[in-house]
């Protein structure tokens, strides 16, 4: 990923901090059929391996666990918010009419080694897991359980997945939130995000912009 310096970010709590906030990853493998790309959500173990642990499962019927062998190199995308920003938002272009359009957004690279994980038991954690995270935002007073359907229907459901696991050997960070820009022109950008209702990409620009 090309990522001049003002963009780069490299500390792992914000990259972890991300993957958490922004879950669903884009996991790109390059196999006997080339390239593939599949969405999956993720867990994030930050405490295991050097740079962290991914987990998650994908459909018994996806050919693409039956493909990993011994272990594969892989790719994992997530972006966090974006979007187009107008030249016209920026004070210095009614001045100097030297501004551009470009677009703004946050992304981690998570490089790392794919395994498949076909126990039972590491499948119904990866479930257990994942659910207990998403409930506890989707619906916090009565969080859906496994225990909340019989044993024989949970049993089937989870026959009919296979758990994945990525150890994480790189994490690459780009935020891209307009830190080559002036600090006015950041405050111009981000105030025209915000009444188009993108708030939270307008306040991590306002963050990034220098004092």
């Amino acid at each position: 990923m090309y990522t001049p310096e003002h963009f780069s970010e490299n500390r792992p709590e914000q990259l972890h901090q991300l993957i958490r906030q922004y879950p669903l990853g884009i996991l790109i493998t390059h196999g006997g059929d080339g390239l593939d790309a599949n969405h999956l959500p993720f867990e994030l173990l930050a405490d295991q391996g050097p740079c962290g642990t991914l987990i998650g499962h994908v459909a018994r019927a996806n050919p693409l666990w039956r493909e990993i062998g011994e272990g594969l190199d892989v790719l994992v995308v997530f972006r966090a918010e974006q979007a187009y920003l107008s030249p016209n938002w920026y004070p210095s272009k009614h001045e100097q009419h030297r501004q551009v359009p470009t677009w703004n957004y946050r992304v981690v690279h998570a490089h790392g080694r794919l395994r498949a994980r076909d126990e039972e038991s590491f499948v119904r954690g990866v479930v257990a897991r994942l659910t207990r995270t998403h409930e506890a935002q989707a619906a916090p007073d009565s969080p859906w359980k496994m225990t909340d359907s019989s044993p024989e229907y949970i049993s089937q459901m989870l026959a009919a997945i296979v758990g994945i696991e990525i150890e994480l050997t790189r994490l690459e960070g780009k935020f891209k939130l307009s830190q080559n820009k002036d600090a006015r022109d950041i405050q111009g950008a981000a105030d025209g995000l915000q009444q188009q209702g993108k708030l939270q990409l307008a306040a991590d620009m306002r963050a990034a912009k220098p004092e």
